[in-house]
């Protein structure tokens, strides 16, 4: 079930008022009274599946997506969601596995934050070998996340529409490594096959 939780009425802004006029004396059409609401969007997913959340900008985010991914790991399982943010505003989406689309697509419409896509990789399959991959798609802005972590999306929404504003991936930090624990992240890199 997706869950969303609402903080509430963050801020009004008079942009009548000098001191909100950001340094300009000449009145603006679209000057008016903002009201923004926070609120955040937890990302549902089974506990061992990755995913990317990034924006972008233009539609053809979905095609080239999805053949960047197959060319980097040819058989990857996949499936990409975006929210357009003009015209029929629908969210676009194409992958590989049907459980991935199925995700993606349904947590992409949760979020509904314009330009704004979601990748998630079948198992086995890791952001690590495709994000930069992700990051060099002419279209794409940034990268929010890339995790298995449970992660809650904070979403800003106006009139006009909805803005992802950040991610909470995991949980906060409890103390500061002791070498105890270095050991443990050195071996654990060893193991999986990430260092030598």
């Amino acid at each position: 079930m997706l869950i969303a939780g609402t903080i509430g009425v963050v801020g009004m802004v008079d942009l009548h008022r000098p001191e909100q006029s950001h340094g300009s004396s000449i009145p603006c059409a679209r000057e008016r009274k903002c009201a923004m609401q926070l609120t955040t969007i937890k990302i549902e997913k089974p506990d061992d599946i990755n995913f990317i959340l990034g924006q972008s900008h233009f539609v053809k985010t979905v095609e080239d997506i999805h053949e960047a991914m197959v060319q980097t790991i040819p058989g990857i399982k996949f499936a990409v969601a975006f929210c357009e943010a003009s015209g029929a505003m629908l969210v676009r989406w194409s992958g590989t596995d049907e459980a991935m689309i199925e995700l993606a697509k349904r947590n992409a419409l949760a979020l509904s934050a314009g330009h704004s896509f979601i990748v998630f990789l079948g198992p086995g399959f890791f952001p690590i070998n495709v994000l930069n991959t992700i990051k060099m798609i002419p279209e794409v802005c940034r990268v929010f996340c890339a995790t298995a972590n449970p992660v809650e999306v904070v979403i800003a929404e106006t009139d006009q529409g909805r803005g992802i504003m950040g991610v909470i991936d995991g949980g906060k930090s409890t103390r500061i490594e002791e070498e105890k624990d270095i050991a443990w992240r050195k071996d654990l890199l060893r193991k999986i096959g990430y260092k030598l």
